[in-house]
């Protein structure tokens, strides 16, 4: 039988917390197992309680999503992470994006969208509410994020297998997909992405997509 996605809920309303607790907790293949109210906490959190995926609010009192999001990128084997926010603005969502995020969900998203992006996280895709794709694909088209030139250079320090992995991630598949297609263990894939991420300078595998869509362009 597969084990239950562990989520590790990061708000500081904690009645909302209980709200998502009550609504991941009627699925049967999701368990919340924990809950904490400031970014401060998180690394702590993740120690203690072994998350699979995070859901991260963005405005926290001490320490913010975003900054939080870094930090736990610095863990060794961090989880997944779902930034669900109130704030669906270009400069958050890029800043988000830039530090790793996997997913950016609207707090207004409906229980069954929630649910399925808790369930697209963990399985390695990454996840963004219909308006942050839009605005994703306007950086892209106009020259906000990195230009074709620099997209390019920085994927030329890839190794072939990174580069495939690379464009793999881009065209949305997970990491089991990906080892599927190349014929090897997904324990391999994670190492070639997280190599390919670190030589190229990015957080996590939306922005990595954004690189290989730019330098395609």
């Amino acid at each position: 039988m597969t084990e239950p996605t562990r989520v590790l809920l990061v708000d500081d309303d904690p009645l909302l917390c209980q709200g998502l607790e009550l609504m991941l907790g009627s699925a049967g293949d999701i368990v919340v197992v924990g809950s904490v109210h400031d970014g401060d906490q998180v690394v702590t959190a993740i120690h203690q309680h072994r998350p699979d995926v995070i859901l991260m609010d963005v405005r926290m009192q001490r320490v913010g999503g975003i900054e939080a999001v870094a930090e736990v990128r610095r863990q060794p084997d961090p989880p997944r992470i779902l930034m669900l926010t109130t704030f669906d603005h270009d400069d958050v969502m890029m800043r988000a994006v830039g530090a790793g995020v996997d997913g950016f969900l609207l707090k207004t998203s409906s229980p069954a969208e929630i649910l399925a992006a808790v369930r697209s996280v963990a399985a390695g895709e990454s996840v963004l509410s219909p308006r942050s794709a839009r605005q994703l694909l306007d950086h892209v088209q106009h020259g906000t994020m990195p230009g074709r030139t620099e997209a390019r250079r920085l994927l030329g320090s890839l190794s072939d297998r990174e580069l495939e992995v690379a464009k793999h991630v881009a065209s949305g598949a997970t990491n089991a997909e990906i080892a599927g297609r190349l014929y090897t263990s997904e324990a391999t894939v994670k190492t070639q992405l997280r190599s390919a991420l670190d030589k190229v300078g990015v957080g996590g595998r939306v922005e990595l997509a954004v690189l290989v869509t730019r330098a395609e362009a």
